[in-house]
């Protein structure tokens, strides 16, 4: 993989498809690496997409933190920059859309953006539930590495899903297990996204942007996009009924068509 430098921090990123292509560029999410957007990525293999890795997860660098949004989005500036990326649709997940919001706030590089599952911050906002703060707090001692990362990314997956899945989240494990950050790293990830707030600001975007959350979502309630499509000018809200956290992974052909349909019209 290719690394990007900004101010000493070096970030990996794929970069795929046609080069004559218009650039499409995803944004991971708290702790996960650039394994989250496969099933994207495989749809829109007519588009040059690029995927990177947050500071302190997969092949980039763990500088010391803590960590601020605005710090990953000079990050994604900086893959930008390297990969020779001038323009590109922006699509964040999570933490990733709140980098997503970031960057498009300080950037001009956004021609769409695409928000999933994601929240602007602030007063407003709602947190993650108390349900599922409690069981990615409290995993048993005797748990190792794959059984704790189960444990903690169950609520992000519907019990359906769960159940039905097994081979699939079994992969998902030895993906995580190659690409998580450290424990100290985590917080600092995660220590960006609670503090991360551009509510009072995104009546400045003027892109086209989608808001796409799952309405059963039990990680950033399916409220956060709904305050997020009612904050950006002409934002579209499409919410996924009885969609998980990880609507884009169990829903993937919905989303997949509703993405292409988004980037077309964009």
């Amino acid at each position: 993989m290719p690394h990007a430098d900004n101010d000493g921090v070096k970030l990996a990123y794929e970069l795929d498809g046609p080069a004559d292509a218009e650039a499409v560029t995803f944004v991971e999410g708290l702790s996960y690496g650039t394994w989250m957007w496969n099933w994207q990525r495989e749809a829109l293999d007519d588009y040059r997409t690029l995927v990177w890795d947050n500071r302190g997860t997969g092949d980039s660098d763990e500088p010391e933190g803590p960590y601020t949004v605005a710090d990953m989005a000079g990050d994604l500036e900086a893959v930008l920059d390297d990969a020779g990326v001038q323009r590109t649709h922006l699509v964040g997940a999570s933490l990733g859309g709140m980098i997503a919001q970031q960057y498009a706030l300080e950037c001009d590089r956004v021609e769409s953006l695409a928000l999933l599952c994601t929240t602007p911050g602030g007063d407003d906002a709602v947190p993650i539930p108390k349900e599922t703060q409690a069981r990615m707090l409290n995993v048993p001692e005797a748990y190792g590495p794959a059984e704790t990362i189960r444990h903690k990314m169950r609520p992000a997956f519907t019990e359906e899903f769960w159940a039905d899945h097994q081979e699939l989240l079994d992969q998902i494990v030895d993906w995580r297990l190659d690409t998580d950050p450290s424990d100290r790293a985590y917080e600092w990830q995660s220590g960006a996204a609670v503090a991360f707030d551009a509510s009072d600001r995104l009546d400045d975007l003027s892109v086209p942007t989608l808001v796409f959350h799952g309405t059963d979502d039990r990680v950033l309630p399916v409220e956060n996009g709904r305050l997020l499509a009612d904050l950006i000018p002409d934002a579209r809200l499409v919410e996924v009924d009885g969609g998980s956290h990880l609507f884009f992974i169990e829903q993937a052909d919905r989303v997949n068509d509703e993405l292409r349909e988004f980037l077309s019209d964009g």
